[in-house]
């Protein structure tokens, strides 16, 4: 027992420092990008690309989202290539791609092999809000500050959750966070200092609605 017990901090510990390490090159690339494209050269080659280029783009948010990486870097590159409106509904499209992947996922391939890559701790917190409000509870368990892929995954290796409420609780919980992000590059970018205010109370609010809902879940817990 404890030789399994040891198995699985290895394994949480090799996972941690992998996800750091990718998470490091990922803001290096962020800022070299950054860098060479602050005269919008970059972007103008993308652009040019077409739909391939957009389709590469919802397919690289998707890859990003099966892993712990944060998504926000990611999302500033789009708004900067693409614009507000289509960098946004490009990252959201592709947010909800990998959600899709991770749900058929877990549901078809075992939940031995994602167990690693959540506590039961955090299962237990997404099960609970899940069993006592149902699709409701799911809903609320995905404004909880937890990472999306973790509640994506636990979320899919419950088995009562259907396929429809596990998508569109995804799809509209991640809005508020990626119109504020928007909202708060718009008013840093044009210097319409209102949008930054306006993004900046957007997420606040995201952030304050989580952080309660998490005390709650605590005293119920």
């Amino acid at each position: 027992m404890q030789n399994k017990l040891l198995n699985v901090k290895n394994l949480q510990t090799k996972g941690s420092g992998a996800a750091f390490l990718i998470t490091g090159v990922f803001l290096t690339l962020f800022v070299a990008f950054l860098y060479f494209d602050r005269s919008s050269e970059l972007s103008a080659v993308i652009q040019n690309l077409g739909a391939a280029g957009m389709l590469l783009a919802v397919m690289l948010m998707a890859v990003f989202c099966l892993t712990p990486i944060p998504s926000e870097g990611l999302v500033v590159v789009f708004l900067k290539i693409y614009g507000i409106y289509l960098g946004t509904f490009l990252a959201w499209l592709g947010c909800n791609l990998g959600t899709l992947v991770i749900f058929f996922a877990a549901r078809h391939y075992g939940q031995i092999f994602f167990k690693k890559l959540l506590t039961p701790e955090r299962f237990k917190l997404v099960d609970s809000w899940v069993n006592d409000k149902g699709t409701w509870g799911l809903f609320i368990a995905r404004l909880l500050p937890l990472p999306a892929f973790i509640v994506n995954y636990a979320a899919g290796m419950i088995p009562s959750i259907k396929l429809w409420p596990y998508f569109w609780t995804a799809a509209l919980s991640i809005i508020p966070y990626y119109v504020g992000t928007a909202l708060v590059y718009l008013g840093i970018t044009a210097k319409m200092w209102i949008w930054l205010v306006i993004g900046g109370a957007a997420i606040l609010i995201f952030w304050s609605v989580s952080y309660l809902l998490n005390r709650k879940s605590l005293k119920v817990g």
